[in-house]
C-alpha cells in the first residue's frame, strides 16, 4: 500500500479569515479551520495584518511578518494551538 506525499507533508494553497476563525485550503482539496482565539497574536491583529501572510517552504507553514507569527499546516491539522 502506498502513502501519498500530501498526507505526510500537508501543504496550504490559500489562507482566509472569518470573524472568528482562520481557514486554510490545502492543495489536496481539504479545507481546515481553527478558532482565532487559539492564536492570541492572530486574534489581536488587524485585518490588514492578517491578510499580510506568506507561505513558509512549499506551503508547509504560514508566516505573518507584521506580527511575527508562524503556524504549521501539520500543527493545524493536529489541532495544536
Amino acid at each position: 500500500m502506498s502513502t501519498l506525499a500530501v498526507e505526510l507533508h500537508p501543504q496550504a494553497h490559500n489562507v482566509m479569515f472569518t470573524d472568528a476563525a482562520i481557514v486554510v485550503e490545502l492543495i489536496d482539496g481539504r479545507t481546515i479551520s481553527a478558532p482565532l482565539v487559539w492564536f492570541p497574536k492572530l486574534s489581536q491583529a488587524s485585518i490588514e495584518q492578517l491578510e499580510n501572510w506568506e507561505f513558509l517552504g512549499d506551503g508547509e507553514g504560514i508566516h505573518w511578518p507584521d506580527i511575527d507569527e508562524d503556524l504549521s499546516v501539520a500543527g493545524l491539522l493536529a489541532g495544536t494551538h
